[in-house]
């Protein structure tokens, strides 16, 4: 046998014969990560092909020596190599600091759907009525239904709690509030469906003067009903009607 062959075996057998005579030993270990699920993470030694995954907890054991790679992957985390050293075979935990895998927006685009709500869906039936803030308060504390009956009082019973409200004058506070607040909405309602300038131009009421017509208007009862009903053309006539009887009271003030 030739120098060279003989020099070509020593050369490509001995590191496999030492390699076999490396001794391996169990790690126990235990992987932190914060925010992300740390059970089920693949962990792989590359150097013997042998692999385990981590149990509840982030603990794991696995065969290793001194200078092996393990290599810890998931779709949870960044894929992480750690090179074994003599230390990570101690009493204690051998422990991996994962770093999570965090996917970064360029853009967020917020799209408001008013055709999608509760009724769309079918959570809600669309015969539920809404109550407002003042509603529901006026509920709470008198047991009232805030809707009146066809005689023009208010729905409901009159329990403990409630008693108590009345006694001290809340109840009374709350349906003054509900007032104003169906007043304001109505008052929005006037403005969005007629606009400022059908006061002015039609009704000829100066304009420094129509707001002070919105007040005057919003409690005439036949114009609530009106607006409630969506009857347009009665909503008109009572306007006109009350803008006339507005018109005078004003020529009489600035005489």
């Amino acid at each position: 046998m030739s120098r060279i062959a003989l020099f070509l075996i020593v050369f490509f057998i001995t590191p496999l014969l030492i390699a076999q005579n490396v001794e391996r030993k169990v790690v126990k270990g235990k992987v932190i990560s914060e925010g992300v699920d740390i059970e089920g993470i693949y962990i792989m030694n590359l150097k013997l092909d042998v692999n385990t995954t981590t149990l509840k907890g982030g603990y794991f054991t696995i065969q290793a020596a001194v200078g092996d790679t393990l290599m810890f992957s998931a779709m949870q985390i960044k894929g992480t190599k750690i090179v074994v050293s003599e230390q990570d075979f101690g009493p204690d935990l051998f422990r991996v600091k994962l770093i999570p895998m965090v996917t970064r927006l360029d853009e967020v685009v917020v799209m408001k759907y008013d055709h999608i709500n509760a009724v769309s869906l079918g959570i809600v039936s669309p015969n539920v009525k809404r109550f407002s803030a003042a509603e529901r308060r006026l509920y709470t504390a008198s047991g009232m239904d805030a809707r009146s009956n066809k005689d023009g009082t208010m729905g409901g019973s009159i329990g403990i709690d409630p008693l108590f409200s009345l006694i001290s004058g809340r109840t009374a506070l709350l349906k003054k509030e509900l007032a104003v607040e169906h007043n304001e909405g109505l008052l929005q309602r006037i403005e969005a469906e007629y606009g400022f300038d059908f006061f002015t131009e039609k009704l000829n009421i100066p304009k420094e003067y129509v707001k002070g017509f919105w007040y005057y208007i919003v409690d005439e009862p036949r114009l609530v009903n009106a607006m409630q009903t969506k009857n347009r053309v009665m909503s008109t006539f009572i306007i006109t009607e009350l803008s006339t009887k507005y018109l005078t009271i004003i020529h009489s003030e600035t005489k």
